[in-house]
């Protein structure tokens, strides 16, 4: 019974392991760089038309303004950074909301909320490694593989529960735990790495970015268990950031204004 079970295991889990490219999977869907950033600009301009609705859009206060000045800076190393064979039309718009977030959808579209500059205080170098970060996300195209992911953990989950025997809620529990969330970190770190380094070929000192999770720090005070968690922990970012400096110091030397 071992045997057999380590049989039809084994069988799963080579299907899975068979198409560990999230990205081509997403492809094969039919989500597409090109559709995906189609239907990502057709929602973003339902978002933002909702915000001027809301009279949530801000066009004219010194946060949006610092916030769309950082944007122009590090746009055209984002568009030289782009390696998906598709053109992005990147756009920015700045949310009134005590929320403190920022996004980047498919495509390059992008938001950043007041609160993550006004309840921080973000300099203008910090506000580039918000803004470098989740460009890195559309770049990295991180909507498209998790959209991937969820294919494959979908796949895999009914693959291994018809194989095993073991209920599918906990088939799923250790997928989610295995794949899906160290797969979301691993895209943050990644995100992390890129928003670095394009905040330091706009001329922003990357020394920024750890101020901002530090400040992150106070305000969340402290963090929850990683393994749990969809990213990594503060503290795990700040000493990764550090690790890059001596890296990306050279090029923000270079480009510094």
């Amino acid at each position: 019974m071992l045997k057999k079970w380590n049989k039809k295991y084994w069988a799963g889990m080579g299907v899975i392991l068979a198409l560990t490219g999230c990205t081509s999977v997403a492809d094969m869907v039919g989500y597409d760089t090109a559709t995906l950033n189609e239907d990502a600009a057709k929602s973003y301009s339902q978002v933002i038309q909702n915000a001027r609705g809301q009279k949530a859009l801000d066009v004219s206060s010194p946060t949006a303004q610092r916030v769309q000045r950082v944007f122009a800076r590090l746009r055209p190393h984002a568009e030289r950074a782009n390696k998906t064979g598709v053109p992005f039309n990147w756009q920015m718009n700045v949310i009134r909301s005590d929320e403190m977030n920022a996004w980047a959808m498919p495509g390059g579209k992008m938001a950043v909320y007041t609160g993550i500059v006004e309840k921080l205080k973000l300099t203008d170098a910090e506000i580039a490694a918000v803004v470098g970060h989740e460009m890195t996300h559309a770049l990295l195209e991180h909507s498209k593989k998790a959209l991937g992911g969820q294919v494959l953990t979908g796949l895999g989950g009914s693959i291994l529960a018809s194989s095993t025997g073991v209920d599918g809620d906990l088939v799923g529990l250790g997928a989610d735990l295995l794949a899906t969330k160290p797969f979301s970190r691993h895209q943050e770190s990644e995100a992390d790495a890129g928003g670095v380094r394009l905040m330091a070929e706009a001329g922003y000192n990357p020394e920024a970015a750890v101020s901002v999770w530090e400040k992150m720090n106070k305000v969340q005070g402290g963090s929850s268990l990683s393994i749990l968690s969809t990213h990594p922990t503060n503290q795990a970012r700040i000493n990764a950031i550090r690790k890059m400096l001596p890296e990306v110091m050279p090029i923000y030397q270079k480009n510094k204004r």
